[in-house]
């Protein structure tokens, strides 16, 4: 018997019944089905009392989960995709992101297109593309007190996000350098068109094998976003400042001390997207962001060359 799963954002009301009918046809067609809430891939927040609130990478596969598993649909927003990925990538498990919520970047369908998006999932007329992820930790020392997987980016800003503070950064072997901003983010290509665009980062289309630092509202002229390849890892170090707070995909993190030390590198894992169409990464610029669309309106009554 084949098997299937579901992740579904349990928040939305539309999301919980499309997964419920959803497990009911599959099951009727003879695919053995597991289901389950994105919520287990939510990351949890660390407070100053407790630094420590995080469950290890390979903790967040769900019950019923493998690799044997055909494909996983997921039903939600970016955030729902964010957080499926976390809990399906150590298992390779082909995602089909539908869009139940608003911008959707990152999904493949909208709700309307689901049951012929099945029909083509099913009978394995799709192709797989996957992306690039990172691990992140945080060390004190050589122990290892917060770890996780992030798609898009990871965010290092001090409490609150309202003043400036100093970062020394290593990337690979090469020197450090001192960054004076109000945060750094370190981005995939995924990430290049969430906080790192609107930080001024650039975008990079999903097949670079690199990373970017871009520092928020840096206090440096200099201080510009650097691109450089995924083989180099990077460890980030605070200075003089009490604490730092890591945000991870948006969604959860960690206090970060003086004492610490932000470790990332890309990760084994890479999240796999099943494709209804030849990926075309333009054109999602096009719809979601409208990118080389014309600056200026033309007048449907006049006939251009």
């Amino acid at each position: 018997m084949p098997k299937a799963g579901i992740i579904y954002n349990d928040v939305k009301p539309i999301a919980s019944r499309v997964a419920i009918e959803l497990k009911d046809k599959l099951t009727a067609a003879g695919w053995n089905v597991s289901i389950t809430s994105s919520i287990g891939g939510i990351l949890g927040y660390s407070t100053p009392e407790s630094p420590v609130c995080h469950t290890p990478i390979d903790g967040l596969t769900p019950p019923g989960f493998d690799s044997e598993m055909e494909f996983a649909v997921v039903l939600g927003g970016d955030g729902t995709v964010l957080a499926a990925s976390r809990q399906v990538a150590p298992c390779g498990i082909p995602l089909l992101t539908v869009n139940t919520g608003h911008m959707g970047f990152l999904t493949e369908a909208y709700l309307n297109q689901l049951p012929q998006a099945m029909e083509q999932v099913m009978a394995g007329k799709y192709e797989i593309e996957e992306r690039a992820m990172l691990t992140v930790k945080v060390l004190r020392g050589e122990s290892v007190l917060w770890e996780a997987l992030c798609l898009n980016e990871m965010v290092l800003h001090r409490e609150p996000l309202t003043s400036m503070c100093h970062f020394e950064i290593a990337v690979g072997r090469h020197a450090p350098v001192d960054i004076a901003a109000d945060g750094v983010i370190v981005s995939t290509p995924t990430g290049s068109t969430a906080y790192s665009l609107s930080a001024g980062g650039p975008v990079v289309t999903p097949g670079v094998p690199v990373l970017q630092l871009v520092p928020i509202c840096p206090h440096s002229l200099a201080s510009r976003a650097l691109v450089f390849t995924d083989t180099e890892p990077v460890s980030i170090y605070p200075v003089n400042i009490p604490r730092l707070v890591m945000v991870v995909d948006g969604n959860g993190g960690c206090y970060v001390f003086p004492e610490d030390r932000v470790y990332l590198e890309r990760s084994q894992y890479s999240v796999r997207f099943i494709r209804l169409q030849p990926p075309e990464f333009f054109r999602i610029l096009r719809e979601k962001l409208g990118w080389g669309l014309p600056h200026i309106a033309k007048p449907t009554s006049v006939e251009l060359p």
